[in-house]
């Protein structure tokens, strides 16, 4: 498990691979926001800093699962091509239209919630 920590991010080159960790954890068929991401790290105005390690994940992080705080498929353009994301959203259950997770709130997996 990651542990919180409440650090500026630009000051922990663990940063990124604490990011990795917790997507790690996001269960199939659910989703989490960059700013969920950032809260649970202790690191609540770092959203953008969470988009920045998403654009870099290796392989093995499923980046897919990560959102913005209205559901929208913001990092898209990372992937392989522009739908790349959200079919793989799909082939966990997760229905988008408009490059928005349906029932947001319902598929929404917060780690400050789920997480010790």
């Amino acid at each position: 498990m990651v542990a919180r920590k409440a650090f500026e991010p630009e000051t922990r080159p663990d940063f990124f691979r604490d990011v990795y960790e917790v997507v790690k954890l996001i269960p199939r068929g659910r989703v989490t926001s960059y700013g969920a991401i950032a809260a649970y790290l202790g690191t609540k105005m770092s959203a953008r800093m969470v988009g920045w390690a998403m654009n870099a994940s290796p392989a093995g992080v499923p980046a897919h699962r990560v959102v913005n705080r209205n559901g929208l498929l913001t990092g898209k353009h990372h992937f392989p091509t522009p739908y790349t994301m959200q079919q793989l959203l799909e082939q966990e259950g997760i229905k988008v239209e408009n490059d928005r997770v349906v029932d947001f709130k319902r598929v929404f997996w917060d780690p400050s919630g789920e997480l010790p």
